[in-house]
């Protein structure tokens, strides 16, 4: 019942933009914080944003702030992530989710598909 659809992936240049959306059905979205996940082939699973229920606060991981930027469209159920700036290192399935417990780490499942981001010149 629950359904997490990502989709905005894709092929971008260095220093180029990409914007990820994440529709979300099956709960109550608006009581629950929702993070963005990437993770690479030969990486660890990588927290890069979190943001909370109302919107009010975000966490952003160092490797990515300045440069993308999380919210979220509450009547729209719907979590984006603008990825500005992107390097050949920001390349990762993306993954949208509800944190679990701790915020510091992935959680132990993704309930969505992930949608592929490539940079490259």
């Amino acid at each position: 019942q629950v359904h997490l659809v990502e989709s905005g992936g894709g092929l971008a240049q260095p220093g180029g933009s990409l914007r990820l959306s994440c529709a979300a059905s099956g709960f109550t979205f608006g009581s629950y914080a929702m993070g963005w996940y990437r993770q690479a082939p030969g990486k660890e699973c990588e927290p890069v944003a979190i943001i909370a229920s109302t919107g009010g606060s975000t966490n952003i991981a160092d490797s990515v702030k300045g440069r993308f930027t999380i919210s979220r469209d509450n009547a729209k159920n719907t979590v984006y992530l603008q990825m500005n700036s992107l390097k050949p290192e920001d390349t990762a399935v993306y993954y949208c989710n509800v944190p679990g417990d701790d915020y510091g780490t992935c959680p132990y499942d993704f309930w969505g598909q992930g949608t592929q981001v490539t940079v490259s010149s």
